[in-house]
């Protein structure tokens, strides 16, 4: 029997799902950088064609109020244009990073942890990588619930500080030991890499329990609210009017 063809949305599908594994994210994780990527590409370009369009709209009043332009003018708009565009295209992708504080917004909080995860993850050893990439995976529910809540919350504060500081100084502080040294074994007998991915499994856990309470939340509102509409309309033989 001959096999059906596949449609380029499968073939994509599999393509992606192969390169996650060769690169030991899950493809999740892959999907969620491409879409950020694709979205600060596709703002990039919104923007220079934005200022390419208001230099040419201010070329135009100008060549109608005071004097054309002539062929030296519009060279110098095309180079200015350029410039421009080329300025807004061509800047770092990161941001400067923000030092945490607990008024900083909780998306920029996300952003910025999801940028470190993405960017350490080649100088962690492969266990800590595996790691740090479980956690970013945890990280778009953690968003859409965090979004939700005020900031002061208790649950809010613990998934902010753990992402905003704590595991941020911890890759850092890992980054600032030598090589030489990341062997030797700890009054706990860990080495460096040991307790570095120690560590990121209980930040991976943590942030599980946090995850998992914050859903539980809305679990138990769908079934309040669900008892409810049984209550209310089942048991009564259906609508009373009221």
């Amino acid at each position: 029997m001959a096999r059906r063809p596949r449609s380029v949305d499968e073939v994509l599908a599999r393509f992606d799902e192969y390169s996650a594994r060769l690169d030991g994210h899950t493809p999740s994780v892959v999907a969620r950088r491409v879409r950020r990527s694709a979205g600060t590409v596709a703002r990039r370009l919104v923007g220079a064609a934005a200022v390419v369009f208001v230099l040419l709209v201010a070329a135009a009043v100008f060549s109608q109020i005071v004097a054309p332009l002539g062929a030296m003018g519009f060279l110098g708009l095309v180079v200015v244009a350029a410039i421009a565009a080329g300025m807004i295209l061509l800047r770092p992708t990161e941001p400067k990073r923000v030092e945490y504080n607990d008024q900083l917004p909780t998306r920029t909080v996300i952003q910025q942890f999801e940028s470190l995860l993405a960017r350490r993850r080649t100088a962690l050893p492969a266990p800590a990588a595996r790691r740090a990439d479980a956690i970013a995976a945890q990280v778009p529910l953690l968003e859409s619930r965090l979004s939700e809540l005020d900031p002061l919350d208790p649950l809010a504060q613990d998934a902010r500080r753990l992402m905003g500081k704590h595991v941020p100084e911890l890759i850092e502080r890992y980054e600032r030991v030598p090589a030489e040294y990341r062997k030797e074994r700890d009054g706990e007998g860990l080495t460096v890499d040991e307790r570095l991915a120690a560590s990121l499994d209980a930040a991976h856990k943590a942030l599980g329990d946090i995850g998992s309470r914050l859903a539980e939340g809305d679990r138990q509102a769908f079934e309040t609210q669900g008892r409810f509409i049984e209550s209310r309309y089942k048991e009564s033989g259906g609508f009373s009017g009221q």
